[in-house]
């Protein structure tokens, strides 16, 4: 089970800037369903919505409040790819076709995540641009390398900076060079899911809230049991990720083990001014660096600056966290030293090993989702769609994303995550270079 202290899960600026509707009750009874989902988060909530417009009749169980995890606390990026690691994986894999699928099927992530937007008319402060920067020299040379790949294998063009246009987009003199990517962007990513739960509401999906899984029997009908009720079914879609165990069910251990829980912090700075924020960054674009412990920030509508880093692969909350994301936040932006931090928060995302995502099936009808690994704000609506494809019979997507081959993390539980700890600072001091 993981531990997480609960203030970090509350005092996110996301939350502080939202009314949540009314909770949906707990599962009491006994329900029938074509598809039972488990997870509330962006990937179980577009399932649903995907598989009610079809016709089918659909149950979703959320252990906690929708969008509680990531998808209620993330950083609000929605980026083409699935990271330099994991499309490296994918190309590896997999034949360059079926290399291309995999990428366009980030592209129509993009695509899919502005149509919801409109049709389901979801005030979510999207904001489109996004920036990838480099801190030096060396790694300026590797973007580079990158985005002249893409153009060449995708037909994905980006706009690269040189070294000495840089301080026309970001007010900073910590980054050499970087890419502007038009299509990506950036929105409130609570706002965006909350949206999605209406959605799938009114398209008919039955949701409960506060309703932990806690078994399941397989079979022809798999059955679901919560501590209240549970739900016979048809199809099971499991979409809790790194929480899929974590309120006292095993309902999946071999995926439970190919999943690393990554510690993930944010701040959000005090209002500074519309003047003073359009002067930070160029375009009000999203941006991240390209370290391997990378930091990542964008501006809000009421002219916060929200940063996120300082990523852990322990599962133990951080001392003094506030003070630490201000000091990184300040050796970017060091002219932003007069403002307070009005908000600190973070949890945990799920990594894969290789850092692709590692979508499947149990048997012949339970379908998982999992280890978006930091990209999955676009990416989980997307495959939320795929699998909903692949529960309807047309699975030829699904299974270009099934093909990739995942291992689990070394060690077990208990071994893993100190294993990882090694690894991370490996990278830092790789990140000094």
């Amino acid at each position: 089970m993981l531990h997480e202290d609960t203030r970090l899960a509350q005092n996110s600026w996301h939350e502080a800037s939202v009314t949540r509707p009314p909770a949906s009750p707990p599962l009491a009874g006994r329900v029938t369903a074509d598809v039972a989902v488990v997870g509330g988060g962006y990937a179980g909530l577009s399932a649903a919505l995907e598989l009610a417009m079809r016709g089918h009749k659909v149950a979703l169980l959320e252990a906690r409040a929708l969008c509680w995890g990531a998808s209620g606390r993330n950083g609000g990026q929605a980026i083409v790819g699935y990271g330099l690691a994991g499309e490296e994986t994918i190309e590896a894999q997999l034949p360059a076709e079926d290399a291309r699928r995999a990428w366009d099927i980030t592209v129509e992530a993009l695509d899919l995540l502005q149509e919801r937007i409109a049709r389901h008319a979801i005030a979510c402060d999207y904001q489109p641009g996004h920036l990838t920067l480099a801190v030096n020299a060396r790694k300026a040379r590797r973007l580079e390398e990158r985005v002249r790949q893409v153009e060449r294998l995708y037909d994905y063009p980006q706009q690269w900076i040189a070294p000495g246009a840089m301080r026309d987009w970001v007010a900073s003199e910590r980054f050499h060079a970087g890419v502007f990517d038009a299509r990506s962007g950036h929105l409130h990513p609570l706002k965006y899911g909350l949206g999605l739960a209406a959605a799938a509401r009114d398209a008919g999906v039955q949701i409960f809230e506060d309703s932990p899984v806690m078994a399941i029997e397989r079979g022809e009908r798999p059955l679901l049991r919560t501590a209240m009720g549970e739900v016979d079914c048809r199809f099971v879609l499991l979409a809790g990720n790194v929480y899929l165990d974590a309120f006292g069910g095993r309902l999946a251990p071999k995926l439970v083990r190919r999943i690393l829980p990554v510690g993930s912090y944010m701040i959000a700075t005090e209002p500074m001014g519309p003047e003073r924020a359009d002067a930070l960054i160029r375009q009000r674009a999203a941006v991240i660096d390209n370290n391997h412990m990378l930091d990542y920030f964008r501006l809000t509508p009421d002219h916060r600056l929200l940063f996120g880093g300082g990523e852990s692969y322990s599962t133990a909350s951080l001392e003094r966290l506030s003070a630490r994301m201000r000091d990184r936040m300040l050796g970017v932006f060091p002219q932003l030293a007069d403002l307070s931090v009005e908000h600190v928060w973070g949890g945990f995302v799920d990594v894969t090993m290789n850092q692709a995502p590692d979508f499947g099936r149990l048997g012949s009808n339970i379908y998982y989702l999992q280890g978006f690994s930091g990209h999955g704000l676009a990416m989980a609506g997307m495959a939320g769609k795929l699998a909903a494809e692949a529960i309807a019979g047309q699975s030829e997507r699904f299974d270009v994303m099934a093909r990739l081959r995942h291992v689990p993390f070394p060690g077990g539980k208990a071994l893993r995550t100190p294993a990882l700890l090694l690894g991370m600072l490996y990278y830092r001091l790789l990140d000094l270079f």
